[in-house]
């Protein structure tokens, strides 16, 4: 089953449902709270995601439907080590600056996701210790991340670089918590594999 989901098409459905989140910072989300806590944080980051939406309206249940195949196809990708992972970025055909912006927006999502919910001293550990506080140090600077209009072919090669550092990092991070995730979701109560908003 195809699971993906059009950026444009995702920004268009946050919008009308009133969700201060793009497409974007949405996926980056999703991805750092799978790696913290698998498929338990998918009902919690549909509460963030649509936080300023009204839960009966028609434009929320549509974006709720979207964002549920987001969170199931990226959910396989990554929890089976599905090499063709990608994040949900601006396609190749939009400007650089446009591209730039996305990466950024992106990787705060992802940040926002993996760092403000620190409940426990082995996360906090976890993060602190390497490969993940280097994966951390580096998103940060990708946060800033500029298009320099004054060579576009090095610009081309740049960004090509950083989204496939991003998408081994992300699934390296994956990997790397495999064991404190297995903790949280043996101690959750079970749920569906993809969330769904009532």
């Amino acid at each position: 089953m195809d699971n993906a989901v059009d950026r444009d098409e995702l920004n268009e459905a946050l919008r009308r449902c009133g969700s201060n989140w793009s497409a974007e910072q949405a996926h980056g989300l999703l991805c750092s709270r799978l790696a913290v806590a698998g498929a338990e944080a998918g009902v919690e980051w549909l509460r963030i995601v649509l936080d300023e939406s009204d839960p009966g309206t028609g434009a929320a249940l549509d974006c709720a439907r979207l964002l549920e195949m987001l969170f199931a196809g990226t959910h396989l990708q990554l929890s089976e080590r599905q090499s063709e992972f990608m994040p949900l970025l601006a396609e190749d055909g939009e400007s650089a600056e446009e591209r730039a912006t996305t990466l950024a927006s992106w990787c705060e999502g992802y940040l926002h996701g993996l760092v403000s919910d620190v409940r426990s001293e082995n996360l906090k550990e976890r993060l602190a210790a390497e490969p993940l506080c280097d994966i951390i140090r580096d998103l940060l600077e990708m946060t800033r991340a500029a298009a320099d209009d004054a060579d576009d072919e090095e610009d081309e090669e740049a960004y090509t670089e950083l989204v496939e550092y991003l998408r081994v990092a992300v699934q390296l991070a994956y990997e790397e918590l495999a064991d404190f995730r297995d903790t949280v979701e043996s101690a959750a109560e079970p749920v569906a594999d993809a969330p769904v908003l009532h």
